[in-house]
């Protein structure tokens, strides 16, 4: 049997799943303390006042991996509030271990594909930030296309960051470096940072440290939204 065409305009899904295992401890997280971090579920737009209990600045992360770097950040920025979005449950349930280890409140935690959060459920100029840190790059030229730093993602972006707010995307795959600066700077409401280089404040993730090993190149680009 053929399979079903995918509508016109349906974004192409920008990463692959991939299954892990998950301890007992994990497992128990999830189990025990998932609900009162988890962004609910359901149509119409996040009251993300609500959802953290306070009206401090939001930023999304997309691809939050095993959540050192997201809980490091949250830690040391308490006045940040921080709605993780990470697709593979094993990093959903370390992350979330390390919230109730260390007492961390500002973290809200999204089991699914953040960019649908994004175009679905956030209201414009909603955002103070848009954090991807080290998307698949999808190195073959027949898969460029399921990049996630595309036109049409950049400007949802611009669209729900406020004045000020900044998209910060991490890459070490030069070539998608390349399309993310292109594609980022083509959009008038966005203003690229000349600086290409690691913000101190960004600690280095797991796959950044196995990079950096390998040889390659880390590349940081960073654009504010401007005002009106």
């Amino acid at each position: 049997m053929n399979a079903s065409p995918v509508p016109a305009g349906t974004p192409v899904q920008s990463y692959k799943l991939r299954r892990g295992r998950m301890g007992a401890e994990r497992q128990e997280a999830l189990a025990t303390h998932l609900p009162r971090y988890a962004v609910p579920a359901g149509p119409g737009r996040l009251d993300l006042r609500h959802l953290f209990g306070n009206d401090h600045p939001v930023v999304l992360e997309i691809g939050s991996g095993m959540g050192d770097a997201t809980l490091a950040m949250a830690r040391a920025d308490p006045g940040t509030n921080v709605v993780a979005a990470e697709v593979h449950t094993p990093g959903i349930g370390a992350l979330l271990q390390g919230l109730v280890e260390h007492g961390v409140e500002n973290v809200r935690l999204l089991e699914g594909d953040g960019r649908e959060l994004l175009a679905a459920r956030v209201e414009p100029g909603a955002l103070a930030g848009v954090r991807v840190y080290f998307p698949d790059p999808w190195p073959k030229a027949r898969h460029h296309k399921r990049r996630l730093l595309q036109p049409d993602f950049v400007a949802l972006v611009a669209d729900r960051l406020a004045p000020g707010g900044t998209l910060h995307c991490a890459t070490d795959w030069e070539p998608y470096a390349e399309q993310v600066v292109e594609v980022v700077g083509a959009d008038p409401r966005l203003e690229l940072s000349p600086d290409r280089s690691r913000p101190a404040w960004r600690p280095l993730t797991r796959f950044e440290r196995r990079g950096l090993a390998l040889g390659h190149v880390v590349t940081d680009v960073l654009a504010t939204r401007r005002a009106g």
